[in-house]
């Protein structure tokens, strides 16, 4: 078969799905932006003490503070990066 026919295939298969559910759209919508936004905390802090300092003093005021919006997700994740150290 050639592969042309494949990529047919394979995309009449694909239209048979149903949708993906909107809370995994929403999400994969959002993921770059808040993987941009962890990692500029993440190189703010290994290279500003006293932001690191203040990350792990209160993490939420800290984000806070500068600016940054302390969803939950990014919380969690910069918990696992900095708190539990």
């Amino acid at each position: 078969m050639s592969d042309a026919y494949e990529l047919e295939r394979l995309g009449g298969l694909l239209r048979l799905l149903p949708p993906a559910p909107q809370g995994w759209v929403q999400a994969a919508q959002e993921l770059p932006l808040a993987r941009r936004t962890l990692d500029e905390i993440v190189a703010r802090a290994e290279g500003d003490l006293a932001f690191r300092e203040a990350l792990l003093e209160d993490l939420e005021k800290a984000l806070q503070r500068e600016g940054y919006e302390p969803t939950r997700s990014i919380v969690d994740e910069l918990r696992v990066r900095f708190v539990d150290d």
